[in-house]
Formats: C-alpha cells, sequence, structure tokens
C-alpha cells in the first residue's frame, strides 16, 4: 500500500465550489466514483496531494483520480463495509496485478462453461475430493478417531491417514513422503493420531488446537503447510481450508487479500486464509459454492502462471 506522502499538504479546492477548502480525501476514507458504480467501493490509498486522488477500487483497481474533475462520494457506516479492504495488500510484483473478481469469474468461467455445478467442473475437480471426504467421514471420522485413540489403536489411526493422504493429488510426492517417515516411530504416531483427533474434534478454541497441530507436526518433522490443513479441509469442507502454498498465495495477492503468509506454519496466516476462502465463497454466490472444495478449485483455477 502506498505511503502517506512527506511533507506540508496544499488546500485543494472542493469540487463544485467557488472557494478554497480544506483537502478531503484521507487516507484510508472509503469512497465511490459518481459516474462509475461498476468500480464499486474503493478506499483511498494516500491523503490527496498534487491535485490528484490514489484510490483502490473493489472493481477496478488502483486508480489516480483528478481532483478538479471528480467528487468521490465518501461512505460511512454499513455502506462503507467491505471485507476486502479491510484486508487489502497490493503485492509490489507486476506479474501479481490485481484482477477483480469479475475477471477472475471470466476466466473462471472459460475453463468450466457450467461453473461449479457442469460436467467438466465435477469430473476434474470435484468427484474424487468428494471421495476422499467420504473417506475421511468412513475412517477418521469424530466417532471412529474417539474408538481408536481409546483402544490406543495409533497404528491404525496412522494407516488410514497415510490413505487418505494418497486419496488425492492435493499433495506432492514428496510432501507424502515426508509424512510416511514422520510416522516411523511409536512416540510419533501416539502423538500424531491423539493431536489429529483434538484439531478435528476438540472443544476448545480453534486457535488454541491448531497451534498445538502445527507444533506437533513441526516436532515429528511433518511441518508443511499441506500437512497442516489436509485432514481438517477433507473431513469438514464447509468450514476449512486447504492450503497449498504457491497457489494460495498467488489466489491471494491477484485478488489484492491480505494472508500474511510465511513459510513456518502460524496461525495468523490460517485465520487469514479462512477469511479470504469465506470472502471468495460470499462473493461467488451466484455460482452457488457448496463448500470450500469449490472454493479451493476456483483458486486453482484463477491463480497466475508466472
Amino acid at each position: 500500500m502506498l505511503e502517506n506522502p512527506d511533507g506540508p499538504r496544499r488546500p485543494l479546492p472542493r469540487v463544485g465550489a467557488g472557494e478554497d477548502d480544506e483537502m478531503k480525501y484521507r487516507q484510508g476514507d472509503r469512497v465511490r466514483h459518481p459516474n462509475m458504480k461498476e468500480w464499486g467501493i474503493g478506499e483511498v490509498l494516500q491523503d490527496s496531494a498534487g491535485g490528484k486522488t490514489h484510490v483502490f477500487f473493489v472493481g477496478a483497481g488502483e486508480k489516480a483520480l483528478s481532483n478538479s474533475h471528480v467528487a468521490l462520494l465518501r461512505l460511512t457506516g454499513v455502506e462503507a463495509e467491505n471485507t476486502l479492504l479491510d484486508n487489502l495488500h497490493l503485492s509490489a510484483s507486476p506479474k501479481l496485478k490485481y484482477r477483480s473478481l469479475t475477471d477472475s469469474i471470466e476466466e473462471f468461467l472459460q475453463s468450466y462453461p457450467g461453473g461449479f455445478h457442469g460436467d467438466r467442473f465435477r469430473t476434474q475437480e470435484r468427484d474424487y475430493k468428494e471421495a476422499a471426504h467420504r473417506l475421511g467421514l468412513e475412517t477418521l471420522g469424530e466417532s471412529q478417531l474417539a474408538e481408536l485413540c481409546e483402544a490406543e489403536a495409533y497404528d491404525e489411526v496412522c494407516k488410514r491417514a497415510r490413505k487418505l493422504v494418497g486419496a488425492t493429488n492435493l499433495m506432492f510426492p514428496n510432501e507424502k513422503m515426508a509424512f510416511n517417515d514422520s510416522l516411523q516411530g511409536t512416540e510419533s504416531r501416539q502423538t500424531f493420531a491423539e493431536t489429529l483427533k483434538d484439531v478435528l474434534h476438540g472443544t476448545d478454541k480453534l486457535e488454541d488446537r491448531f497451534k498445538r497441530y502445527a507444533g506437533m507436526l513441526q516436532d515429528i518433522g511433518a511441518g508443511k503447510w499441506t500437512t497442516a490443513t489436509y485432514f481438517q479441509f477433507l473431513l469438514m469442507p464447509d468450514r476449512y481450508m486447504f492450503i497449498k502454498p504457491t497457489v494460495t498465495q498467488k489466489a491471494a495477492a491477484i485478488s489484492a487479500f491480505e494472508i500474511g503468509y510465511t513459510p513456518q506454519i502460524n496461525w495468523t496466516t490460517y485465520r487469514l486464509v479462512l477469511e479470504f476462502a469465506a470472502y471468495l465463497k460470499a462473493e461467488l454466490s451466484d455460482l452457488k459454492p457448496r463448500d470450500m472444495i469449490d472454493v479451493q478449485s476456483f483458486m486453482w483455477c484463477i491463480k497466475p502462471v508466472v
């Protein structure tokens, strides 16, 4: 995001008034362009200076507007609310320039003309993930995990977890191998089984459960974002998102949504990715996404190839 300009600011004339007035547009103001409704809501990126105001519009990206040609409409209250602007982060990379969600949807529909409910999407993106979801519920559901851990059948939990990992191509082969290797020791298998049950079906705050799970994965040598988010995503796709680092970063960058990514597994990034996924699901409502399986596939489709 652009920084505030240094130095004194020159008062600007109010548009439509015949007298000088204090400059109206401040960094953080939420506004609309009176003549460009398709641009949607915008946020002023820096205080007006030099006769121009820099604004990021959800429907059009960044614009430098002449203060003498347009009087922006300032928004307050409910009108000013916008999830993307609350989490706005403009990429510095020219290869990851902002793309409006309207443009991303058009690109998605070119690849999948029937959208989320078309045959092509179902066969290429949906069916195998739904099959893995059913497998997860059958083998690692709440009652199954509780019974297995109660019986100290930790080997069986790990066997089922390995099978679920192998049921999709969401994780790279080297990540699957690292996960399998991390479960070689008896203590590691017990720790993994109990902490997996906790993160999936525990009753305290998700933040605390996720932190315990991430710490356990680090300790046994499986500390990857894919492993840290895979089981939650497949068992509960109505709530949780899978993090494929490159795909997720690129999708967030072109959407100008801050996810605070770091390679180290951490709660802040996970929370922000969940917010990003929820934002996309809400904005894609016309296409009727069923869950985060659809949203994750949408992210994959719109990511730029750089």
